[in-house]
């Protein structure tokens, strides 16, 4: 018989209850794990938005070119022993470089240039630009604004010379005056498919150009203001999608940029009424909100680094001039929000500028033939030796400097004038010690500034000099007599000496002044000028460069000094002559 089974109601709730337990683990386990995954999936979406794809996008630049596409020593850094700078044809070996080594990573590149291309070594003023637009073509330049140096030769030559080109010229804020219309040369911008990210590029030219050219250069143009003109355009091209903004503008970032930035937009003297220079590219990035990149040119002064705009965060780039250097700086473009997440430089070099030396980039050899061809043709007859200078002729700083003063005297010498004056940026380089051909006469004066004498009072000459030693102006390079002031003093009573062909001054006495014709257009500030009556003024009809080779010639073995000329005094006060003067006739006109 089988035995009864037993009955365990204890054992039975125990078995129940436990069962009841694991039910409510495995519920709360799987609520807990339902947690995890949204949780894992938000990681996963946030580290996917973290990590969306980058567009490396290369940008290539150069600014105030100056004709530098030929090799020539980097007198700059060792005037006794120059290293060699390849020129056009190192920075065409570089750009095919890093157009080839992108193609394979699949990443952009554009090569833009911020004006100036003409005036400066002979290979661009002889052919009046057209050798430095060939040279731009060969290298298939993306795009090119328009410098004041580019209407050096006169708008009209301008036209034929940018007819060449064979990319865009962007330029928004030079119109014809009687239409308003943007000159037919040029185009106020362009835009550029970067993977499917919309980058707007438009061009602007500094206004000082009318202050800086001949009238008669740019007659029939008008140069706008360049913060209207990019807001303008800004809005315009945002309308047609553009996502991104980079600006090319032929504006300059000044020498101390830290110091400049706090003067004129932290303690305000962007607003003063009276400020004679219009907006720089500092003035550009604060005041214009929406630009992402601005190529900058006009100051010849390279940095490193993009200077980022305090306010509105613009990046600012800015390259050396007479084509040293060439720029390279790596932008990366988040592809999701299609905005700026960053930039970098190449690995191998520090910062976004590259001296081209030969040694370190060696120049493609095809285009270094078409090169050297078009110079042979441009530079006939500029390896004559016309004269030695004794000592190294250094160009230095301020109004005076030995290949500064050599010059005026020269002007002096080939007029027989009393005076002479030029503006400080009339002489850009220096002469080394040893043989002197016409070549390095034009690298000091290249530009086509003819002398003129005019006969003037002393009144009218102590006036002009007054003007160049008031508010920021930092002076004339002069011969023939002394000139000392006072920065202390009021603006145009600043003069507390002069003299003339060793003789005090006197107001009334007319003297003979030799200056240039560029400066007789009222350039530099001297509007006063252009007030001289013609039946006072002659013309030589000589180029400035030419007085100074006709003074080699005659001396053969030239030297120069620092002497007395000139003179900053601060504690210096008026003789009684200036002093008279000054009570009877101060102005306050500029």
């Amino acid at each position: 018989m089988y035995a009864k089974k037993k009955s365990y109601p204890l054992l039975k709730n125990l078995i129940s209850n436990k069962i009841s337990c694991l039910q409510l683990l495995i519920e709360e386990k799987r609520q807990k794990m339902k947690k995890i995954s949204f949780l894992l999936i938000l990681i996963l979406v946030f580290s996917s938005s973290l990590c969306s794809e980058e567009i490396r996008l290369n940008i290539l630049f150069t600014n105030d070119i100056h004709g530098g596409i030929d090799a020539v020593p980097a007198t700059f850094i060792n005037p006794e022993f120059p290293p060699p700078l390849g020129g056009g044809a190192s920075a065409a070996a570089y750009i095919k470089y890093v157009r080839k080594q992108a193609t394979e990573k699949d990443e952009p590149v554009l090569l833009l240039d911020a004006g100036d291309f003409f005036q400066g070594h002979p290979i661009g003023t002889m052919t009046n630009g057209e050798a430095v637009i060939k040279y731009m073509n060969m290298v298939k330049y993306d795009a090119m604004t328009i410098g004041n140096h580019e209407f050096d030769a006169g708008y009209e030559r301008l036209k034929k010379t940018l007819s060449l080109a064979e990319f865009p010229i962007v330029c928004a804020n030079i119109v014809l005056k009687e239409s308003g219309e943007i000159i037919p040369e040029a185009v106020p911008y362009i835009i550029k498919d970067i993977q499917g990210v919309k980058l707007a590029i438009i061009g602007l030219c500094t206004e000082e150009t009318p202050m800086m050219s001949f009238p008669a250069h740019i007659e029939g143009l008008e140069f706008l203001p360049v913060s209207e003109t990019a807001e303008k355009y800004i809005k315009e091209v945002k309308d047609k999608g553009a996502d991104l903004i980079l600006v090319l503008a032929h504006l300059g970032i000044p020498y101390d940029v830290k110091s400049a930035y706090q003067r004129d937009i932290v303690e305000g003297h962007i607003n003063d009424q009276d400020r004679y220079w219009p907006d720089n590219a500092i003035h550009l990035a604060y005041k214009v909100k929406g630009i992402d990149l601005l190529f900058c040119g006009h100051i010849h002064v390279g940095y490193k680094k993009p200077w980022e705009e305090p306010n509105n965060h613009t990046l600012l780039f800015q390259n050396y001039a007479y084509g040293s250097n060439i720029g390279h700086v790596i932008i990366k473009i988040d592809e999701e929000t299609k905005t700026i997440s960053g930039y970098e430089v190449p690995a191998y070099i520090d910062g976004d500028l590259l001296t081209l030396f030969t040694e370190e980039f060696i120049p493609d050899i095809d285009i270094k033939k078409k090169i050297d061809s078009m110079q042979a043709e441009a530079e006939k007859g500029m390896g004559d030796i016309v004269g030695e200078a004794v000592i190294h002729l250094s160009r230095g700083v301020g109004a005076q400097s030995l290949i500064g003063n050599l010059v005026m005297d020269a002007m002096l010498e080939e007029t027989g004038a009393d005076f002479s004056f030029l503006n400080l940026g009339g002489v850009r380089d220096d002469i080394n010690q040893g043989p002197v051909t016409y070549r390095d006469i034009f690298d000091v004066l290249p530009f086509e500034s003819q002398i003129v004498t005019i006969d003037i009072s002393g009144a009218l000459l102590k006036k002009i000099i007054e003007i160049r030693v008031s508010y920021g102006h930092h002076g004339l390079r002069v011969a023939g007599g002394e000139v000392v002031y006072n920065k202390t003093l009021p603006n145009f009573q600043r003069v507390t000496k002069l003299k003339i062909a060793g003789e005090d001054w006197e107001p009334d006495k007319i003297y003979k002044v030799v200056t240039t014709d560029y400066l007789m257009q009222g350039n530099a500030g001297l509007t006063i000028l252009t007030e001289i009556p013609q039946s006072q003024i002659t013309y030589r009809y000589t180029i400035i460069r030419d007085a100074l080779a006709n003074y080699f010639r005659k001396h053969k073995l030239v030297t120069s000094q620092i002497d007395n000329r000139w003179k900053q005094d601060d504690t210096s006060l008026p003789t009684e002559t200036i002093s008279d003067y000054n009570k009877k006739n101060t102005t306050s006109s500029k």
